[in-house]
């Protein structure tokens, strides 16, 4: 009786090949068919069934658009004063308090006066001293004048009196000038605020012996209103920055804050830099702001947006409508018969998500915002 004898390895591997190469080829054929249902006849572009392309529109609109600059600045105060003591004394009173908001002419501290008080008195008395001397000595003159006249005496000694009582008017007027000094001195005591503006920490204790040289002073005052902005612009800016400057214009500057999402504040362009840093490129510029709110502090980083110019009447349209390509900047149009044109156009300023069209569109077009990739001009459109 014959034996089944089990398939050899070869025909083991060739059934397990048929399937795979069958397999294979429904799968080219699958793809091929499934392109050529994609394209269309021609290869033209349209819809998953090859009809119109379903995109979105949006109209041009007419209306104005500001020309902006931005920039990065710091907050910097007009005036930022250490206060120093101009005399030396035992510092006696501290009459602020730290942050505290002072006005011009607060009193803020006190330097012990009775020292300087005491050079008043003994410099009034030097000159009381000198003011007798001098009286004594124009006496004396006149009576030399008399005698001279009826040649009773030489006049070598009326000179010499003469000079004696020029003597003592230059030490009556230097004794007048200590005195002035004196009374100088104890002003100087009374030490008070040089500026409106913000205490920052006291940097002596009172009790303490200050002097003129101390580093450090007494205190920092710094003014917050008004209060300024220094920022740099690329130096491609400045011509049109400058050119609105000789017409006169007062150019608006806005402050927001580091994540440039919250405004801080508004102001006005003051001045620019009288050169070009060659380094960078950039030309550094100062805006003031009131800053009655205190919004900004010193040394404060912030974002700068310069208002350059508003263009008025300009045709304005969403950037996503803006393509680019080998025709350049272009929009597709759509036309009446829901099919789109592809136009160029010339682009000017723009502001946030929108772009101004200064050639190429007219307001009220209907123009493509998004379905544009799958468009070429003259393409059937429907409209979402």
């Amino acid at each position: 009786m014959t034996q089944n004898r089990p398939p050899s390895s070869s025909w083991r591997r060739l059934l397990w090949i048929i399937p795979v190469l069958l397999g294979t080829v429904f799968a080219v054929w699958f793809v091929q068919t499934s392109n050529a249902q994609t394209t269309g006849h021609g290869g033209k572009r349209g819809g998953a069934d090859g009809g119109p392309t379903p995109v979105s529109v949006t109209a041009a609109q007419k209306g104005d658009i500001a020309v902006t600059r931005q920039g990065l600045g710091t907050v910097t105060p007009l005036a930022n004063i250490v206060v120093r003591t101009q005399i030396n004394g035992q510092l006696v009173q501290i009459a602020f308090k730290e942050g505290q908001i002072v006005q011009k002419g607060d009193f803020l501290a006190e330097i012990d006066p009775r020292p300087y008080e005491l050079a008043l008195q003994q410099a009034r008395g030097t000159l009381v001293h000198d003011q007798a001397l001098l009286k004594e000595a124009e006496l004396n003159l006149a009576r030399y004048k008399k005698l001279v006249a009826e040649d009773s005496i030489a006049k070598q000694q009326l000179d010499t009196q003469q000079s004696l009582v020029e003597q003592y008017q230059g030490a009556v007027q230097s004794d007048q000038a200590q005195i002035d000094s004196a009374k100088l001195n104890l002003v100087y005591c009374h030490i008070t605020a040089p500026i409106t503006g913000r205490v920052g920490l006291r940097q002596v204790d009172q009790g303490n012996y200050v002097q003129v040289g101390d580093a450090n002073g007494l205190v920092t005052l710094t003014q917050l209103q008004p209060i300024t902005t220094l920022f740099t612009l690329p130096e491609d800016d400045l011509p049109a920055i400058m050119k609105r400057l000789s017409e006169g214009a007062e150019l608006t500057v806005t402050a927001y804050d580091r994540n440039q999402t919250t405004k801080l504040a508004e102001g006005k362009l003051v001045s620019t830099d009288n050169q070009i840093d060659t380094a960078t490129g950039t030309i550094k510029l100062r805006a003031q702001f009131d800053n009655t709110d205190s919004a900004l502090f010193p040394n404060q980083f912030v974002n700068i947006v310069l208002l350059v110019n508003t263009v008025h009447d300009t045709t304005l349209v969403p950037s996503a409508t803006i393509q680019r390509g080998t025709p350049g900047t272009y929009v597709y149009v759509l036309k009446d018969d829901n099919k789109v044109e592809l136009r160029p156009v010339k682009l000017g300023p723009s502001q946030g998500d929108i772009v101004s069209i200064t050639d190429g569109l007219a307001p009220d077009e209907k123009v493509v915002t998004d379905g544009a990739d799958k468009l070429r001009d003259g393409a059937e459109v429907s409209v979402k």
